[in-house]
């Protein structure tokens, strides 16, 4: 397994947790990196994903496990369609429930032409995948205002299940970018590379990582 150049770490800030990713930039985008938070229940999300050259999703690896489960996806294009491939040990509906949740119901999808529309991926609670869109669509120098609507593949966590989501990506100029999901609404602020450095109530980079 090669090496990397670059290290990012960044501290969850909606609960305990944090996300170290080691990767390379300089050929579109090859990164490794684990997540941990304990909320909605403790578990380790680890990811590999390859990007093309114009940071166009090749592949996304994602294995989540925590106490008593264990579950994998993996993410490729295959022409105009998704490739979904899942493995899954345990019972994370019962961990869930245990803690007072709802059930989470199976990985992957059971739908991958709903994903037909998507370019990116994104994975819970991970401020990295939002700089898959910001470099492909070189918001970081864009001209404020500059508005982006895309579809992503969202890989949900804990359960890994895979659903289409509507985002829009908007260049405010100065280091920030204002992302819209539904009725969600944030401004993250991005270095000149593109990564967060700030994604409000989510997590923040540690200075010097």
């Amino acid at each position: 397994m090669p090496t990397m150049p670059k290290s990012l770490f960044w501290a969850r800030t909606d609960t305990a947790g944090a996300e170290h990713a080691l990767l390379d930039d300089r050929d579109g985008l090859t990164a490794r990196g684990v997540a941990v938070a304990v909320d909605p229940i403790p578990c380790t999300c680890r990811y590999q994903l390859t990007t093309g050259p114009d940071w166009t999703v090749r592949r996304l690896e994602v294995e989540a496990e925590g106490a008593g489960w264990q579950r994998s996806v993996r993410l490729e294009p295959a022409g105009d369609r998704w490739r979904v491939t899942t493995s899954e040990q345990g019972d994370l509906d019962a961990a869930l429930r245990a803690a007072g949740h709802p059930p989470a119901g199976p990985p992957g999808t059971d739908e991958p032409d709903r994903l037909a529309d998507a370019v990116d991926v994104d994975l819970g609670g991970s401020p990295l995948f939002n700089t898959l869109p910001v470099r492909r669509l070189r918001l970081a120098s864009a001209a404020a205002d500059t508005t982006h609507r895309i579809t992503v593949a969202w890989v949900l966590v804990p359960s890994l299940a895979v659903v289409p989501a509507e985002q829009v990506y908007t260049a405010l100029g100065a280091g920030r970018v204002r992302f819209t999901s539904g009725t969600f609404t944030t401004d993250l602020d991005v270095d000149p590379d593109g990564w967060v450095s700030r994604y409000p109530g989510l997590a923040e980079r540690v200075p010097g990582r």
